[in-house]
């Protein structure tokens, strides 16, 4: 099981920002900080996170080619609702809102987008049919 996941960054203030309006939508704080490496946020203290973090090894942070990251969200609207601050926030569109297969009424419903710095993630739901 995951306990957490760690997003490179080229600017933490900026990432911050996105991460603390995006994940306060779902109940998540900042819940772990060091000044100027990294920040981590999760509903409690004891449920998997998501973190954004200057590379330790001072190196430019790049997007890794077939990484994503996935938030389990409760239904639809959540989803939804998740992706379009996403994009309000300055994210931007890898897939909109809908079930996956296109064209299925239940199952994997799913949007996804990349933050600002270039990560990919997904907002899911399994809806039962």
């Amino acid at each position: 099981m995951i306990g957490y996941v760690t997003l490179g960054t080229a600017d933490l203030v900026k990432s911050a920002a996105f991460y603390d309006a995006l994940l306060g939508t779902i109940g998540a704080k900042r819940f772990m900080e060091e000044p100027n490496y990294f920040i981590a946020w999760a509903k409690s203290p004891n449920e998997p996170s998501i973190a954004v973090a200057i590379p330790f090894n001072k190196e430019p942070a790049t997007v890794g080619n077939g990484t994503m990251v996935a938030v389990v969200l409760d239904n639809p609207e959540q989803v939804d609702a998740f992706y379009a601050k996403a994009l309000e926030l300055g994210g931007t569109c890898e897939g909109k809102p809908g079930f996956r297969p296109e064209g299925a009424s239940a199952g994997f419903y799913a949007a996804y987008f990349r933050d600002l710095d270039g990560n990919k993630l997904n907002a899911f739901c399994i809806v039962e049919g």
